[in-house]
């Protein structure tokens, strides 16, 4: 084997750049604020966190490209997926860190920043439009604002990530693809129906005879079931979930998202099990950067009340507003709509239980 030249940690991990990469703005007017460099190392740690979450988002897409995706490589998309919710964990806990800063601690260099903004990071965008979150998915007031605000070799950057195929666009068309659901001589969707019509019965006789109900609850209640009953009609109706798409009110295809349901109706089986995680460790993405633009929002009202923020959006208001709005996997939050009592799950037949167990065990009765 060939001796290789030694290695040495500082430059191995190119220290000097990185330890001397901090520039604080006051200091080119005289004096330096103590609380700026705190700030530029809180940003420089999220976009090195950034950049490995897009090297993980980038593996998982290019995995998902195959015309075929091996069981073999759910569990590597498992595990990457994973290791991404497990790093935004930690740019939650780095708030912690900022709020360390007073109001009149960042007032104290704040004009210097001015028109910069945690909004013209492109390596976030980035991530939004790899997940599934383009253009036409975002507010009008933040897509004037990402217009104006990124330099052109930026905005190119991003034009060309949102042009190409998403993970949530893989994602429904590996759905798409599944042998699950839909079935020769077993009409699963008739007995998924006939047990939600079971469920809704009940529930209808409890709010009926529950005599701790006036009438005008009792109306409303009756009401909302009758809107639960629509949602299930409008989940196996081609026409009507067609329109619901129409409406904003769903991206994900029919197809697709009856393949989800009968993932989680049925993710005890072996064969549901990966598909069920990769599902549910999509949707904890959402959940922790809703998490992180929600604590982001709070930290920001916190040190600058109403004022607008440093890039000339609204401060807390635009992010606040944003909270809600930029999730690429709502569709799969919204998934326990369908979801019915485990007692009432349909039986599957047994030739189709085997395409869905592995046996362990020597005996099987």
């Amino acid at each position: 084997m060939k001796i290789q030249t030694p290695v040495y940690y500082g430059d191995y991990l190119q220290l000097p750049k990185i330890l001397n990469a901090q520039a604080p703005e006051s200091t080119k007017y005289g004096k330096t604020a103590h609380d700026e460099t705190l700030f530029i190392i809180i940003h420089q740690a999220y976009e090195l966190w950034f950049k490995q979450i897009l090297h993980e988002l980038n593996s998982v897409r290019e995995i998902m490209q195959q015309p075929f995706v091996p069981s073999t490589d759910l569990s590597v998309i498992i595990a990457r997926i994973e290791r991404v919710t497990t790093i935004q964990q930690l740019l939650i806990d780095q708030i912690q860190v900022m709020e360390t800063m007073t109001s009149l601690d960042f007032m104290e260099f704040r004009d210097f920043l001015v028109p910069a903004s945690g909004f013209q990071s492109i390596q976030f965008k980035l991530i939004e439009a790899i997940l599934g979150i383009k253009a036409q998915h975002r507010m009008e007031v933040e897509k004037q604002f990402f217009n104006s605000r990124l330099k052109a070799e930026d905005k190119k950057l991003l034009e060309a990530e949102e042009a190409r195929i998403s993970i949530f666009e893989l994602l429904e068309a590996w759905l798409e693809r599944m042998p699950f659901s839909q079935f020769e001589d077993f009409d699963f969707w008739g007995e998924y129906s006939h047990a939600v019509d079971k469920m809704l019965k009940q529930d209808r006789e409890i709010i009926s005879n529950n005599p701790v109900l006036d009438d005008r609850t009792r109306t409303m209640e009756l009401k909302n079931l009758d809107m639960t009953q629509n949602t299930f009609n409008t989940l196996l109706d081609s026409r009507l979930y067609s329109a619901w798409q129409g409406e904003g009110k769903v991206r994900l295809s029919q197809k697709a998202m009856l393949s989800a349901v009968f993932i989680y109706l049925y993710r005890d089986y072996p064969a549901l099990q990966m598909p069920f995680r990769i599902l549910n460790a999509l949707v904890e993405v959402d959940e922790k950067f809703t998490t992180w633009r929600y604590r982001h929002a709070i930290m920001v009202q916190r040190i600058l009340g109403t004022k607008i923020g440093t890039g000339g959006s609204s401060g807390h208001e635009y992010l606040r507003s944003t909270t809600e709005r930029n999730r690429a996997f709502i569709d799969f939050f919204n998934l326990a709509t369908f979801l019915i009592p485990k007692s009432m799950i349909p039986a599957l037949p047994q030739n189709i239980k085997d395409q869905l167990d592995i046996v362990y065990d020597s005996f099987r009765p």
